[in-house]
């Protein structure tokens, strides 16, 4: 599956995990966070959607930039453990992708 990613360090991605979550009745889209170390969350975006916009301090893109580079996001299984690695929210079929403009809006 090809995406974008927003990554997010530590608390302030699961706070804007959780407003996502919440503004969008338990159908953010797929989010991946990191169980150790760094505590990361990943936001997976349609491919394309980080190029044009306007994105806060403190926030890293991953693809999509422009900048012809390929970068590796790690993806838990939809099922099973896949430690360090988990579901925030999972993809569904009506979100397949975090909305990115949501996204935007839940960063301030």
């Amino acid at each position: 599956m090809h995406f974008d990613a927003v990554r997010i360090d530590g608390i302030r991605g699961e706070l804007v995990a959780d407003w996502l979550i919440e503004a969008t009745g338990e159908d953010a889209g797929p989010i991946v966070c990191e169980a150790s170390g760094g505590r990361w969350v990943y936001f997976l975006v349609p491919p394309g959607a980080l190029a044009g916009r306007d994105w806060p301090l403190g926030v890293q893109l991953l693809g999509g930039t422009g900048t012809g580079t390929v970068t590796y996001v790690g993806i838990p299984a939809l099922a099973g453990n896949t430690w360090p690695l988990r579901w925030y929210s999972g993809p569904t079929a009506t979100a397949p992708y975090v909305c990115p403009v949501r996204l935007r809006d839940a960063l301030g």
